[in-house]
């Protein structure tokens, strides 16, 4: 088997749009999530989001634009920079053995939205040619191959929050096993349409609007009353090792271990055994004790059955060490990215090890008894020595992926 360094980040977030910003941001303990900025904002119950600062026209032609739906769009800056980040170049061999690995929930959710409001709000008789090919969930995957004329495998991945974790999971092992060299992997989405957010608001899971809208999502904190959806794309290059070594490529981390399970259970609620096992399957596949992970990017919904559960999954893999390990949960600062959240939070903890620093859990004011694991409340710590991480994502359905990487 094969090992897999991470040699490419690319990033569109609620908190930044470049590696740099979105890391130290997060370090800063500074939140995406504001007012919904959309004329249809006041029919929603809850209006609070975390909103991407991305103008498709900074990156695309009016002609262009038209093409892509917005999740397509962000996927393919966010490609554009890790490839670029990576410094690869490859002859048309080494392209049939480099490929794409996206996560998306809804894919093209926006333009759906329009397809709908054409159909039945206007009446149109007839909608775009391109619309199935806006709205497809592999759209994504397909421009990022096209563009880079990567003809390897091209998969995409509908796991729910777990989507963009489990694609740089089955990359990784796609690698490992000498079926390809090179993979871009992650996930996208943009969800804050009006149709998603409404049936978001019913499920009832949305946080409510905090005095301060920055400060809605807590997760851990007693108070907590939910996620707040944001918007995003986050993409890693990933390179076989020895490929990587051999031409000198700045390694972000080894990617060592990743863990997959369903919870078999039930349709919204997790279970601390599906998060236990998914969790000791990747130290398993890491070839590493529990004693070696420095530092843990939690699922973090900010819901009160995911965050007692996963404090529970934490105790129940870690044992009494589970109270001296550092946990935070990003998803306070720039949202529930959705089928982009797993890889996000993945460049977080492979970004904290590089830097040697802990974004914290943001808004955690009053400690919960049930969630008594050090939570990095509010404010993140420098200096700390990180060699191994783990990024945990739990998702809607029942999957669980864990993602665990360490510095060279």
């Amino acid at each position: 088997m094969r090992r897999v360094a991470v040699t490419g980040l690319g990033i569109i977030s609620p908190v930044g749009n470049n590696k740099e910003d979105f890391f130290n941001n997060l370090a800063s303990g500074v939140s995406g999530i504001k007012k919904i900025s959309s004329a249809f904002s006041h029919r929603l119950s809850v209006q609070v989001a975390a909103e991407a600062a991305f103008n498709p026209q900074d990156f695309f032609s009016v002609k262009q634009a038209r093409n892509f739906d917005r999740t397509t769009q962000m996927s393919l800056v966010a490609a554009t920079q890790a490839w670029d980040d990576s410094g690869i170049t490859l002859s048309d061999e080494a392209k049939g053995r480099a490929g794409v690995y996206m996560g998306t929930g809804l894919g093209g959710a926006q333009a759906i939205d329009d397809v709908y409001d054409q159909l039945y709000r206007e009446g149109a008789s007839r909608v775009s040619p391109l619309s199935i090919t806006r709205i497809m969930c592999n759209a994504p995957a397909s421009h990022i191959s096209i563009r880079y004329g990567l003809s390897g495998p091209c998969l995409t991945y509908s796991t729910a929050c777990a989507s963009s974790s489990v694609a740089i999971g089955e990359a990784f092992r796609q690698i490992k096993a000498g079926f390809a060299d090179i993979i871009l992997a992650g996930g996208a989405e943009s969800l804050l349409t009006y149709g998603s957010l409404k049936c978001w608001e019913s499920l009832g899971v949305l946080a409510l609007e905090d005095a301060e809208p920055s400060a809605s999502c807590k997760p851990f904190s007693k108070d907590r009353t939910g996620f707040v959806i944001g918007e995003g794309a986050a993409v890693v290059v990933l390179e076989e090792m020895e490929r990587a070594m051999g031409r000198g490529a700045h390694i972000y981390g080894e990617l060592i271990g990743y863990g997959s399970t369903g919870d078999a259970h039930h349709i919204t609620g997790p279970t601390v055994n599906g998060q236990a096992r998914a969790m000791h399957l990747a130290l398993e596949e890491a070839r590493i004790s529990s004693d070696e992970i420095d530092y843990i990017n939690a699922h973090g919904t900010a819901t009160i059955a995911n965050d007692v559960a996963e404090t529970q999954a934490i105790k129940k893999v870690f044992g009494e060490r589970a109270y001296g390990i550092p946990i935070s949960a990003t998803k306070s600062m720039h949202g529930h990215l959705m089928g982009a959240a797993g890889a996000a939070e993945f460049i977080t903890a492979v970004l904290a090890a590089e830097n040697d620093a802990l974004p914290p859990t943001a808004n955690l004011m009053i400690p919960d008894p049930e969630c008594d694991l050090d939570y990095i409340p509010n404010k993140g710590r420098a200096g700390h020595n990180i060699r191994t991480v783990m990024s945990n994502s739990f998702a809607f359905g029942g999957t669980n992926a864990v993602l665990v990487a360490r510095k060279i």
